[in-house]
């Protein structure tokens, strides 16, 4: 079990760079402003999107996307090669950022090393060739690990060896659920001897799936892993197990209130030592800011995601208000100039107070005062947290538990709320005393 997770990852926040698509040179070395971006918005956590070749034969777009990979083991030339990743890498170390890279081991392209190596090693189809099992990937095919026996778990344990070596603090694990999880247990011992002393160890995160797909996928015979299991490997995990509560309350089809519940589901059900990734986008998700807006809601939503139990997890250009999301298929670079740039330092100032927040006030609760407004509470610590949201763009009044004063951490002035209060349209982020 991954019983030595660091408990103050819970007070880490991750900062998800896509080289490819952060500057319009798409290169390492023109992505060396995201490290300063995230040490300025007070991240601690670095995370790249897969930095290896991307595979040509079924390539969708122009470019193909970043999880077919040709070669676990190299970096893409495009990108600036194994010189420009190791710039960027000391440069991240140099500024005090841990650097994850994205493993995808459940699937390469169709030509990959691998591949053409090893076809024994993948699921086939009745021609006998690699095949995905997903139809709608077709741009891979998929690694059998069930069959594949001894040679393909050590050449991927391998991989991640060299990784380690090469200098990377940590991994964040592509659709984990689909990969068995006595391999990932097995990876992580085997890591864990490379680190050198004296550096934090270092960091898992699964990407696990929607409980739908589990369920979905069992149905079909295929093997697929829950929370729970992949906690036996993983310091971290995806929220996608409630994802689809909040999916339903945004498409107004069902009450945030299931979402709440389910996040006293996952404090009682998952291993103590399970921390997860609390996010409201990432490349596979729609901008935030096209969902909410780039006004009060965006706001009040994102402090929201920054205090649940967890690590908070951005995707680089949310800071921004960026409302397009980049294509994973054809060079899309970022367009800042399109940003609000009056969000950016608002955001700065949310992540810094509700991270050092997670890590002082370790006790979590949280209740819906009327439908979309939400009270969340963060205490155990010495200075005692309240916030106050308005998910829902509401006015009116709300009847509170008890009266709340403080000095507001987002604003910086002193604040008292009697039983019956306002509804605020802005977040308040209420350090009580």
């Amino acid at each position: 079990m991954a019983i030595d997770t660091p408990p103050s990852l819970r007070s880490s926040s991750i900062y998800q760079v896509f080289v490819r698509n952060w500057s319009p040179e798409g290169t390492f070395d023109a992505a060396l402003p995201a490290l300063d971006a995230a040490v300025r918005l007070g991240f601690d956590l670095v995370y790249l999107t897969p930095i290896h070749p991307v595979g040509k034969a079924a390539r969708k777009g122009s470019l193909g996307s970043p999880y077919a990979i040709a070669d676990y083991r190299a970096v893409d030339q495009g990108l600036g090669g194994e010189a420009g990743f190791r710039r960027f890498l000391d440069a991240a170390h140099a500024r005090g950022l841990r650097v994850l890279i994205d493993v995808v081991f459940n699937h390469t392209s169709p030509d990959s090393v691998l591949a053409r190596a090893h076809p024994e090693w993948f699921h086939r189809g009745p021609e006998g060739r690699p095949v995905p099992r997903v139809a709608e990937w077709s741009d891979v095919v998929d690694l059998d690990h069930a069959c594949a026996g001894p040679g393909l778990r050590d050449d991927l344990i391998e991989t991640l060896e060299l990784w380690v070596r090469f200098g990377v603090d940590g991994f964040r694990c592509d659709v984990a659920s689909l990969v068995p999880v006595d391999f990932w247990i097995e990876a992580r011992r085997r890591c864990a001897t490379l680190r050198p002393d004296g550096l934090p160890p270092l960091v898992w995160l699964a990407e696990s799936v929607h409980q739908g797909f589990v369920d979905f996928l069992r149905g079909r015979g295929i093997p697929a892993w829950s929370d729970g299991e992949l906690h036996e490997a993983f310091d971290l995990s995806y929220d996608y197990d409630g994802r689809g509560y909040l999916e339903e309350a945004w498409a107004g089809r069902g009450a945030l209130s299931a979402y709440l519940a389910h996040l006293a589901v996952q404090r009682a059900m998952l291993p103590a030592h399970a921390i997860k990734a609390r996010f409201l986008e990432n490349h596979d998700q729609e901008r935030a800011a096209a969902r909410f807006g780039k006004g009060a809601l965006l706001r009040s939503w994102t402090v929201f995601a920054m205090l649940l139990e967890g690590c908070f997890f951005a995707y680089a250009g949310q800071e921004a208000a960026l409302a397009e999301r980049p294509s994973l298929f054809d060079a899309a670079p970022l367009p800042w100039e399109l940003g609000d740039r009056s969000f950016e330092p608002w955001f700065g100032v949310a992540q810094r107070a509700t991270r050092a927040i997670r890590g002082r006030e370790d006790r979590f609760a949280v209740r819906e005062l009327g439908r979309g407004i939400i009270l969340v509470e963060r205490s155990g610590g010495p200075r005692p947290v309240a916030a106050l949201l308005n998910l829902e763009g509401r006015s009116g009044e709300t009847t509170l538990p008890r009266p709340i004063a403080g000095t507001e951490l987002l604003g910086g002035r002193r604040l008292s709320l009697g039983l019956k209060a306002p509804i605020p349209l802005e977040p308040l982020l209420i350090e009580e005393g």
